[in-house]
Formats: C-alpha cells, sequence, structure tokens
C-alpha cells in the first residue's frame, strides 16, 4: 500500500520573499496559518513600515513606553482606534420631546418670574444648533420684571414626568448689566462620567449660556427675550441638539448609563 509523505514546510525565506508583497490585511490572514506562518508574517521588519506608514503617530509609543511591543501589535491597535473615531456616535436615547425647561428670574426689587417650556415646542432638527429664543413680551409678570445687577437666573432640564432633573444655571450677573445692552450669564459644565472628570479636571469642556435681552420700558430694564444655549469651549461656537442631548441624558438618565 502507497504512504502518503507530509509536504516539507515552506522555507521561512520564501514566506518573507512572499510576506514583503501582502497587504495588512492578507499578512494578517495568512499569519493564522500555522506557527512558522504566524511567526513568518509577524516580524517587525514587514510591520513597522507598515506602521510608519499608516499610522506614523504610534510609532513613537514603542520607543517612548512600549520597546517590547510588536509592531503588528501596534498596527492593529492603530487600527481599531481609527475605526472607533469613524464610527458615527449613538444617537441620544431621550430627546426634546421628553424635556421641559424651567427658566427663573429674580432679584431684592422685582418678584421672581418662571418660564416653564416644553421641549415639544422646540425645533427638533438633529443637525439644528442647542440654542434656543424664548419671547416673554406676551408674558404680563415677565413685562413686570425690572432687571438689576444683582440679577440672578436658574435654568433647570427637566425629564418629563420628573424623572431626573438637572440645573445647567444658577448664578447672579457679575457687572455685565449696563445701560443699553443684554444681560449675559454663563456657567462651565461638569463632567459627564467618572472617566471624564479625571481626564479635564471634572469639566465637560462646554459652557451652559444664556442671554437676557431687554428693552427700556419707563425708565426701567424688561425682559422681552430669553435665550439660552451650550457652548463649547474649543470652537467656541454652540453645540448640536444631539450632543447636548447625549451630554444631559448622562444626568437624567445616570441608571442607564
Amino acid at each position: 500500500m502507497a504512504t502518503s509523505t507530509a509536504s516539507p514546510p515552506i522555507p521561512w525565506q520564501v514566506l518573507d520573499l512572499v510576506a514583503n508583497n501582502l497587504d495588512p490585511k492578507t499578512l494578517t490572514l495568512a499569519s493564522c496559518v500555522s506557527k512558522s506562518w504566524n511567526s513568518a508574517m509577524s516580524s517587525d521588519h514587514l510591520w513597522e513600515n507598515l506602521c510608519t506608514t499608516h499610522f506614523p503617530s504610534l510609532t513613537h509609543l514603542r520607543s517612548a513606553a512600549a520597546p517590547t511591543l510588536p509592531y503588528h501589535r501596534l498596527y492593529s491597535l492603530g487600527l481599531t482606534s481609527t475605526k472607533r473615531r469613524q464610527r458615527p456616535p449613538q444617537k441620544p436615547r431621550i430627546s426634546l420631546e421628553t424635556l421641559l425647561f424651567i427658566i427663573t428670574v429674580n432679584n431684592s426689587k422685582s418678584p421672581p418670574v418662571t418660564l416653564i417650556k416644553p421641549g415639544i415646542a422646540l425645533p427638533s432638527d438633529p443637525k439644528s444648533m442647542f440654542r434656543f429664543d424664548f419671547d416673554v413680551r406676551d408674558h404680563e409678570r415677565w413685562l413686570g420684571f425690572e432687571v438689576l445687577e444683582e440679577t440672578k437666573v436658574t435654568w433647570n432640564v427637566v425629564l418629563r414626568g420628573f424623572e431626573g432633573v438637572f440645573t445647567m444655571m444658577d448664578c447672579k450677573g457679575k457687572g455685565n448689566f449696563v445701560s443699553g445692552s443684554d444681560g449675559w450669564f454663563s456657567t462651565e459644565l461638569p463632567a459627564a462620567g467618572c472617566c471624564c472628570a479625571a481626564s479635564c479636571g471634572g469639566m465637560s469642556g462646554m459652557v451652559a449660556d444664556m442671554r437676557l435681552v431687554m428693552r427700556e420700558e419707563g425708565g426701567r430694564r424688561v425682559v422681552e427675550r430669553v435665550c439660552v444655549g451650550v457652548l463649547s469651549i474649543v470652537t467656541w461656537r454652540y453645540v448640536g441638539v444631539d450632543d447636548g442631548l447625549r451630554y444631559l441624558q448622562h444626568f437624567l438618565q445616570p441608571c442607564d448609563v
């Protein structure tokens, strides 16, 4: 009876010659064939050039912090990081329709006035900015409120049914009320989670912003419009609606994070 003989292993020199002509994906697949193929296809001299070409910023990590880290592993880390950055952010679990904006303005001279605005009345376009204007000229109590230097504002966002509440702002004017100008208030927002807090000093990189648009009436300054929003301190532009909602859900739905 004829017996079959196993084929001799391919010399590593041949494997190396072939490997030099393979792309990263094929190299990875080929390394799974056998131990000898894995050794040949994972060689540093093959992957060093690939790392330098595709992820030049990562090549410094090896020399500075991890000199024994194989280049094929470094390439894998770079590829994973790139895919994660390219992945579209998840849709927020809450929507404007589920929120209630409650804004209160008060000082020592006038009784406090409160504006309650349901999110369902706000523009719901996710591509628009997280910035909203409220006209209060038809609100009789607001017309009776006189703005002073010491005016204090509070802005709370409530999840419907009062399942959650987050205070966006609770502050006084800081000498920014001068005759003929609007009143501005701003508060840097806290980080949305423990991991963020550790890396950015507990701050989110976003600012809650409020503007009281005023007019002179009978020698008094009264509010005719309230504008609120969330700004990025990196670009000093208002963040998008979805970004604002993703931030708020950390505080309004903490159990789901």
